[in-house]
């Protein structure tokens, strides 16, 4: 069990480097957020410390003065403790010092589920109506869908194929895997196909089904652009329309599809959640509740057995 002193005089900041470039395994939009949590919150704290000095109780007083949310702070500990991580596999440390610290609680955020007619709504408010439905009845998420050629959708049968997604990586949009790394299939409603089926007529096959001007793929709206607006518009001439940003047209696409009685294991499929028990920590709230019918066949079998 013995670790020569001597190598733990490196400092973490000749480590860090290293352990980045070894990241090669993670999508090209999480390196790049991994080497911006790196230089802005991990580097500048404990770059220049020696591993050997570095306490647990000092990791978790960094933690404690993080003025970020959960995550961010999450991520920021996830970058430490895997350099340290390196260390100990390496013989370097006997004990990685940012193990073990105790982390804040994610708060769960209120989520806002559009209803059918507030989605109407906001389609006949958009700039890209063909978008909003699609979202809002499929739950694909914008990079998957952004990243959609002509060849991935199969009109006859109501299908789209989802194999790849697009991601903005610092100032230009990379397309590649899923955020799950696998492929699936997902229903569309005849409706919403042909709201695109007329602008795929000229394309080929290879080519993206939506694109900015520059036949890019589209970016996902910020505030101000065309979404952000759309939103406004409806608020306006409905005080109870919720503020909702396009990722939240997924739950607002999980809530109809449950609504409308689909079982978990289609939900999971549409949305392409690695596992039921997945989707149903986060939608579980929005399945119908069977406790009723339950008391009653508890009832029934009591009163049977006397």
């Amino acid at each position: 069990a013995y670790i020569a002193p001597s190598l733990g005089q490196i400092t973490v900041g000749e480590l860090g480097t290293d352990w980045l470039n070894r990241q090669v395994h993670h999508k090209p939009s999480w390196a790049a957020r991994l080497e911006s949590i790196w230089r802005v919150h991990v580097e500048p704290k404990w770059g220049r410390r020696r591993i050997s000095d570095i306490l647990q109780t000092e990791v978790q007083s960094w933690i404690a003065e993080m003025k970020l949310s959960a995550s961010s702070v999450a991520h920021a500990h996830t970058v430490l403790a895997g350099i340290l991580d390196d260390a100990v596999s390496d013989r370097r440390l006997a004990t990685n010092p940012a193990r073990g610290v105790n982390m804040p609680r994610k708060v769960d955020r209120t989520r806002n589920y559009l209803t059918a007619a507030q989605v109407r709504a906001l389609a006949d408010e958009s700039k890209h109506p063909e978008i909003v439905w699609l979202l809002a009845t499929t739950g694909v998420r914008w990079g998957e869908m952004a990243a959609l050629r002509i060849r991935d959708i199969d009109l006859a049968r109501g299908r789209i194929r989802i194999e790849r997604s697009a991601s903005k990586v610092n100032a230009q949009t990379i397309i590649g895997t899923t955020k799950t790394h696998a492929a699936r299939s997902v229903g569309v409603s005849a409706s919403v196909l042909k709201l695109p089926a007329p602008a795929m007529v000229a394309k080929s096959p290879e080519q993206l089904l939506c694109t900015r001007a520059n036949g890019q793929p589209l970016r996902p709206p910020t505030t101000t652009h065309w979404f952000g607006a759309a939103v406004k518009r409806c608020q306006a001439a409905d005080v109870k329309f919720p503020r909702v940003t396009v990722h939240e047209l997924r739950h607002a696409a999980a809530s109809l599809m449950i609504a409308k009685g689909a079982n978990v294991k289609t939900v999971q499929s549409q949305l392409g959640h690695k596992t039921a028990t997945m989707t149903l920590d986060q939608y579980g709230h929005l399945f119908p509740d069977d406790l009723d019918d339950l008391t009653d066949l508890m009832d029934d079998l009591v009163v049977s057995s006397r």
